[in-house]
């Protein structure tokens, strides 16, 4: 049974910094494109960030520059670094993981930006 089980999200000013993890059980890392998306109310879900074994990312364009993402093959977890935060990035944020044709998905963390 895959699982993903995201931590870190909370409620940050703006201007502030926040850093997701994503933990993963039952399923074959190494194999696994592994992103974070986000989804605010009202509106659909979008890519944050993607990244693959080797290392290659993509980013959403609202956040390059401000997020990171890395992955620790060792430890079959993600990670999220968000700095420079803006209200706009407020949403419940998703851990994904993606080996077509499957894709499996955290419940999600919720991050507030107060400005």
């Amino acid at each position: 049974q895959v699982q993903l089980v995201e931590s870190g999200g909370g409620s940050v000013q703006a201007g502030g910094s926040l850093r997701l993890s994503c933990s993963t059980s039952g399923l074959i890392f190494s194999r696994n494109v592994m992103g974070w998306y986000r989804q605010a109310p009202g509106k659909q879900r979008d890519l944050v960030a993607s990244i693959t074994y080797g290392g290659r990312t993509t980013y959403g364009d609202a956040v390059k520059g401000r997020f990171t993402i890395s992955r620790d093959n060792a430890k079959n977890t993600v990670s999220l670094q968000m700095n420079s935060l803006k209200p706009e990035d407020t949403a419940v944020y998703y851990c994904n993981a993606h080996r077509y044709p499957n894709t499996h998905w955290g419940q999600g963390t919720q991050v507030t930006v107060s400005s």
